[in-house]
């Protein structure tokens, strides 16, 4: 085997420090060890749920619908992720699009301008791309379908039908079909969409419907607005812009709720009365001995005396911790980082900021919604 020179023709090895490859003997291969890599006693456990699953494949109807719940139980009883996910919907979407033309034709241009601004509001238009914007945040995905709604009071009857993620999907589908991703019809590369299948019946009504629970209808590809962020290729249906936050939101309300317990323990406990001494049957006292736990009430601003060898003091409040507010920051911080957003934003709170590093915080998010509007402007 011939070895590889330098340029100056000697072998790479004698340059590293090892002995140069002898003619006809055999070349040592070039080994690449990577830490990350290695499996190891200390971080099998961590890695044991890494997989090669296809983007498609990871998201799964399954796992989409487990995730998508969670996410809106938490969105529904933390202040902080609905607080979250509105401000970005407010930021993205603001009092909705606007409509520019650029024609030499000044007075045909602030027509049309008007004319469209009055179909935007006749639909809710602005509304509705909030609501598709919350969702994404929410569940992941969102989907728009443009129809026609002869109720509209205006010359351009054209519609933006907002549905929820769970309503895009193919009954009975056969995972052994080609072309076919959950809710989705692909062309024959299997890539792009093609058509989309809804359910006439959102699988969570409770009342009754005439449409069966599998029924479902097609929509071409050129009438639906399907919102989500493709993360990875191939990838066609979305899962929650939380889902990397929603176990530190857990954490944040475990942790709260245990404070507040162990606070309201000691608050509710007014005196804890304590001896050292031997129980006495024919003690004054004989009745609290047998049951210690035993509450006294006690009259405002009375004086009262104790037995003797009886103390009593008050438990001291350990709950909240000096580290509380902190902790609490920092978990707010980093469940923030998921969605571009900074801290004060996150937390509704500047107190920490001066005004030039509040707008640097800024820059960031602000860019990330601006790719938000483009990506709904498209």
């Amino acid at each position: 085997m011939a070895a590889i020179l330098d340029q100056f023709g000697k072998p790479f090895a004698s340059r590293l420090g090892a002995a140069p490859a002898r003619r006809g003997g055999p070349v040592r291969p070039v080994r690449a060890r990577y830490d990350v890599a290695q499996t190891t006693a200390e971080n099998e456990r961590h890695w044991a749920l890494a997989d090669g699953m296809s983007a498609d494949a990871a998201n799964n109807p399954a796992v989409r619908r487990l995730i998508r719940n969670r996410a809106r139980y938490e969105v529904a009883n933390n202040s902080y992720a609905r607080g979250m996910t509105r401000t970005l919907a407010n930021d993205v979407v603001g009092s909705g699009p606007r409509l520019q033309v650029n024609i030499k034709n000044k007075p045909l241009a602030k027509l049309i301008e008007r004319v469209w601004s009055t179909w935007a509001r006749k639909i809710g238009f602005a509304s509705k791309l909030w609501t598709l914007r919350m969702a994404e945040c929410q569940d992941g995905e969102s989907f728009g379908v443009m129809t026609t709604n002869e109720r509209i009071n205006h010359p351009v009857k054209l519609d933006l039908q907002a549905f929820e993620a769970e309503l895009c999907t193919t009954p009975f589908l056969n995972p052994m079909q080609d072309y076919r991703v959950d809710g989705i019809v692909l062309d024959k590369r299997g890539q792009d969409p093609v058509a989309y299948h809804f359910l006439k019946r959102h699988p969570g009504d409770t009342y009754g419907h005439m449409a069966g629970p599998m029924d479902y209808y097609t929509v071409e590809r050129r009438h639906v607005v399907h919102l989500f962020r493709v993360e990875r290729p191939g990838q066609h249906r979305g899962v929650s812009e939380l889902l990397a936050a929603l176990p530190l939101y857990a954490i944040l309300r475990r942790y709260t709720l245990a404070v507040l317990r162990a606070a309201e323990t000691v608050a509710n406990h007014s005196v804890i009365m304590q001896t050292n001494g031997v129980p006495n049957s024919d003690s004054e006292i004989a009745e609290l001995e047998d049951d210690p736990l035993t509450p006294l009430d006690l009259e405002n601003g009375s004086i009262v005396h104790l037995p003797e060898g009886w103390e009593a003091y008050q438990i001291k409040a350990e709950q909240p911790t000096t580290t509380y507010s902190d902790f609490k920051s920092s978990i707010l911080c980093e469940i923030a980082r998921c969605l571009n957003m900074p801290k004060n934003v996150a937390l509704g709170d500047s107190s920490g900021y001066n005004y030039s590093s509040g707008r640097l915080d800024h820059q960031v998010y602000f860019k990330a919604c601006e790719m938000d509007r483009v990506r709904l402007e498209d």
